[in-house]
């Protein structure tokens, strides 16, 4: 009786430590816009906001895993935020970013690059304009 108590608890193990995964995340899209979808994707896609818009940027990965998240807020050469998220995701998902400014964002130049485990996925331009 003990053996196969044993025998059933090994293989228990044996199967939750299997589907753990350590696997880092891959990066399929950065989209960027001033609206979001329930699952955290962009749900209005655009690169030119208005000064009192809140911009969204979200980094979608495929499959299981987990790392670090990042991305790097900047106005021209001058880095407005850089905020970070540890994720640990069974299957694809998106992780959401956004910045916003109460008295309203300068017209200008802008972009957003985004960060796994501190290595560089990609960067979104976009503009800040006036009606």
């Amino acid at each position: 009786m003990r053996l196969s108590t044993v025998m059933v608890l090994a293989a228990a193990l044996s199967v939750a430590v299997g589907c753990r995964s350590n696997a880092p995340l891959q990066v399929s899209t950065i989209q960027l816009g001033r609206a979001l979808s329930s699952d955290n994707s962009i749900g209005s896609h655009t690169t030119v906001f208005r000064p009192d818009d809140t911009i969204y940027v979200s980094v979608l990965t495929t499959d299981t895993g987990s790392g670090t998240i990042g991305v790097r807020w900047m106005y021209g050469e001058r880095l407005i935020s850089e905020p970070s998220k540890e994720v640990s995701y069974k299957g694809a998902a998106a992780t959401e970013f956004h910045i916003q400014n109460s008295g309203g964002f300068p017209e200008g130049k802008y972009s957003v690059e985004a960060f796994l485990d501190g290595q560089s996925v990609g960067r979104r331009n976009f503009t800040v304009e006036r009606e």
